[in-house]
């Protein structure tokens, strides 16, 4: 069941039911960072969470970005099965995304620089794939933490929806709401690209800019 990968989200009656605890936790600090992947974070900073493909390229892009960053994780966010297992998320039948988990200092970074760097890393018009990475797990997904930030997503949308259709590019597949549960992966994905600096990276951006968007 594992091996076959679905082209189609489950429903919550018939993902996999999960379990309580990870069978593999985590790393418990940052590869890059030494810093704790749980937590307790800095007062004042933010969560967010972005779905944009593997998970392995799209968590180096955000700790790339320096100051005000302070860790990136990767994790399985927006499916139904409590504490998934890397196979069950690709089976498809827990309904999760690859994410990279980002905690930032907004007074440095702010979101929007993080939407930008999301916007322009993929192709957010594929639905269930990125490239040759098909599944449901490799959806293009913002979950948001804040109003704030669900506002500011929804507005660089469709400043981006725009942009792309001028080149061509059919309508937004990403998906956008509130963040549900985030289960950080097991310990060999995190910062695997800095473990393994010439691992697979199957990002590829659409070479189209992305605007700021109108407050019109």
């Amino acid at each position: 069941m594992f091996a076959k990968r679905r082209a189609a989200m489950p429903t919550p009656e018939t993902a996999l039911r999960g379990r309580s605890t990870p069978i593999l936790p985590p790393a418990a600090e940052h590869y890059l960072f030494s810093r704790p992947l749980h937590g307790p974070y800095p007062e004042g900073f933010e969560i967010a969470i972005f779905g944009l493909g593997c998970f392995w390229g799209a968590e180096r892009l955000f700790w790339q970005l320096g100051d005000g960053i302070w860790i990136t994780a990767a994790g399985y966010a927006g499916g139904f099965t409590e504490n998934p297992t890397y196979e069950e998320v690709c089976s498809g039948h827990s309904g999760h995304a690859e994410v990279v988990v980002v905690i930032y200092d907004p007074k440095v970074l702010p979101y929007e620089r993080l939407l930008k760097t999301f916007w322009e890393a993929h192709d957010p018009t594929q639905g269930f794939r990125q490239g040759n990475d098909v599944g449901t797990q490799y959806r293009s997904a913002i979950y948001t933490t804040t109003p704030e930030q669900l506002a500011a997503a929804q507005a660089s949308e469709k400043a981006y929806a725009k942009a792309i259709a001028t080149k061509g590019y059919g309508p937004i597949t990403t998906e956008i709401k509130g963040a549900g549960p985030v289960y950080l992966a097991e310990d060999y994905h995190q910062q695997y690209l800095a473990k393994v600096p010439h691992g697979y990276c199957g990002l590829a951006g659409t070479g189209v800019t992305c605007p700021a968007p109108s407050h019109a």
